[in-house]
């Protein structure tokens, strides 16, 4: 689907207490954080207009997102436990 939201609350509601905990404890975690919503909001934007850059472009921002959700998810259950 396209637009669609990504963010770590939204895909990961079960882990909003420890979004929250390692945004206020961590500064990395918080700057990767932000810097995977605005990657997201970028790829949403571009999805809503029809995609106005070539494949390749949106292919490596797509994959730039999922890499650094895995790392942020990897640190959110660790947090938890």
């Amino acid at each position: 689907m396209l637009g669609e939201d990504h963010s770590l609350v939204h895909d990961f509601p079960d882990l909003q207490d420890a979004i929250v905990r390692l945004s206020e404890a961590d500064q990395k975690f918080a700057l990767d954080n932000k810097y995977y919503q605005s990657i997201d909001k970028q790829i949403r934007v571009l999805e809503l207009n029809n995609s106005p850059i070539d494949d390749l472009t949106m292919h490596q921002l797509k994959h730039e997102r999922s890499e650094l959700k895995d790392s942020l998810y990897r640190r959110l259950v660790k947090e938890r436990h």
